[in-house]
């Protein structure tokens, strides 16, 4: 495997793993986790097969082996890192704390939820593409979409109390 182009797509993990895992020290451990093993593994990329997809595959199964192991921490963003990567993108006609609640509501998501949602919107990925990443049927995958912004924008009006699956808030 050309190292070119793994290193071609370090970008896009990144922004995946930091939205996956809410923290930029964890997110860069599983990207080199993922690189790691997409090294040790090259053997089973099929070359001209999309690469893209494959390390996603990876990394996804490498993250969901690690909240398998251990559970996920309560933890918030630290406030430096957030503001560090606000910063950068910022909008001066937006909200800054806008950026820290779509992350704080985006961590509220189940994670089979923010997986989806974080492919096809971030990542760009088509749904048949999110489906053979997650190793779910197509069908799963909007599903999964579809509760996800449900659910996020609830989250983001602030009118959601705690989720309980089953349940319907009254209005």
């Amino acid at each position: 495997m050309d190292a070119r182009l793994l290193a071609d797509q370090i970008p896009s993990l990144r922004r995946y793993a930091r939205a996956l895992t809410g923290n930029v020290w964890a997110a860069d451990d599983l990207v080199q986790d993922t690189l790691e093993r997409a090294c040790s593994k090259w053997r089973l990329w099929v070359v001209g097969s999309d690469l893209r997809a494959w390390l996603f595959t990876v990394m996804h199964n490498i993250f969901a082996s690690q909240l398998r192991r251990t559970p996920p921490p309560h933890s918030v963003v630290p406030l430096e890192d957030a503001v560090q990567e606000l910063h950068g993108a910022a909008d001066p006609g937006r909200d800054p704390g806008m950026g820290l609640d779509l992350q704080r509501c985006l961590m509220q998501l189940p994670e089979e939820q923010r997986a989806v949602l974080l492919l096809v919107t971030l990542e760009d990925l088509s749904y048949a593409e999110v489906a053979k990443v997650l190793g779910i049927p197509a069908g799963t995958v909007m599903s999964r979409l579809s509760r996800a912004r449900v659910r996020l924008q609830e989250l983001m009006d602030g009118a959601a109390a705690p989720h309980r699956p089953g349940l319907r808030r009254l209005k």
